[in-house]
């Protein structure tokens, strides 16, 4: 799988030591940032990370920061970005399956690194449930072009 990931300076640590693990998975990943621990504004990493995911150049995302949440918000302003803020395995399970979550978020200062790894490991064996989560997911296109459509 081709996967894409971007972290804060708060996330850089976790970002490095997930990358290393999805390739030794046989993952394909590439790191578009942040590439140190100095402190450095999220958004536009993430919302870069999701693009990519968005425009096919990658199957799925990670962005990675203190909490994850503001990362997770910058991803979803992408339209077709369905960023889910995963604390544990139920969460990034739930994700996957019933709103076929395309890129996870994850905070470095909330998960530790042997969770992070469990988290990143069901989201990637997880997949879209389908069925009555089908409809869920063209509401959400829909209210996506409901508000770009809006001045």
């Amino acid at each position: 799988m081709r996967v894409v990931m971007a972290s804060d300076h708060a996330g850089f640590v976790l970002k490095g030591l997930v990358a290393r693990h999805l390739r030794a998975g046989g993952h394909a990943v590439d790191d578009i940032g942040t590439f140190s621990q100095e402190p450095v504004d999220y958004p536009w990493l993430c919302a870069t990370a999701a693009r990519a995911v968005v425009a096919g150049a990658a199957d799925r995302g990670i962005v990675l920061g203190g909490s994850g949440q503001g990362e997770a918000m910058a991803a979803n302003k992408v339209r077709g970005a369905r960023a889910a803020l995963c604390h544990d395995e139920t969460t990034a399970r739930l994700a996957r399956l019933h709103n076929d979550a395309n890129v996870l978020s994850m905070g470095a200062r909330i998960v530790g690194p042997e969770l992070a790894l469990a988290i990143v490991d069901v989201f990637f064996a997880t997949g879209f449930e389908g069925d009555r989560h089908v409809q869920r997911l063209a509401d959400l296109a829909a209210i996506e072009a409901d508000e770009h459509d809006r001045p």
